[in-house]
């Protein structure tokens, strides 16, 4: 889906973004109002090949994406009318380069038992770049490798999780990915100071 379709099918007004990851912490756009939310059917997952922001072609980075399955604590950010083009076109820029993802509106659930239909970025398992059944060492050793435009992949990893636990939520996995990345990265040094 283009631009221009995802556009043409918004409702008027306001537009509510879900953010997973870096979407919580750098988000790139003005926001009226910020809320903790929910969304269930889906789950946060390191499932994208990063060959731009957190990775190169030659070594990728690992990134996450929206998968079928679960839950998501994450953070709705209200776009207000007036900004949500130009919101829709960075947006766009920044998540939809290499269609990695399908834009989709989703409903969760925000603070005082609110609901609203949010703009989430879910990942497409059909996409090259979508990392299928990876195990611990595997994810560790692309998050350890991974730096792009944007950084270290262990960077994004690092704030992110900061950031769950800001909003009371935890992710073990993802935690032991980043301490595994980050003991990699760290006898690499070693062994390149030898």
């Amino acid at each position: 889906m283009d631009l221009s379709q995802f556009r043409a099918a918004l409702p008027r007004g306001d537009l509510w973004v879900f953010g997973y990851g870096s979407l919580m912490w750098a988000p790139g756009f003005p926001f009226r109002e910020r809320s903790v939310g929910l969304l269930r059917g889906y789950h946060r997952a390191l499932c994208i090949l990063s060959t731009r922001y957190r990775g190169t072609h030659r070594r990728p980075g690992l990134v996450m994406g929206l998968c079928r399955g679960g839950s998501c604590w994450g953070v709705a950010l209200r776009v207000p009318a007036a900004h949500v083009a130009a919101t829709l076109a960075r947006l766009w820029h920044r998540e939809m380069r290499r269609r990695v993802y399908h834009p989709r509106l989703v409903p969760v659930r925000i603070s005082r038992g609110r609901r609203v239909r949010a703009l989430a970025f879910i990942a497409d398992p059909d996409h090259a770049q979508y990392a299928h059944e990876l195990d611990l060492h595997s994810r560790a050793q692309l998050v350890a490798q991974g730096v792009g435009e944007r950084g270290r992949c262990t960077d994004y990893i690092r704030h992110t999780l900061e950031h769950m636990y800001e909003l009371g939520v935890t992710d073990p996995h993802l935690a032991r990915v980043l301490e595994t990345a980050e003991a990699m990265r760290s006898r690499a040094r070693r062994s390149r100071a030898r």
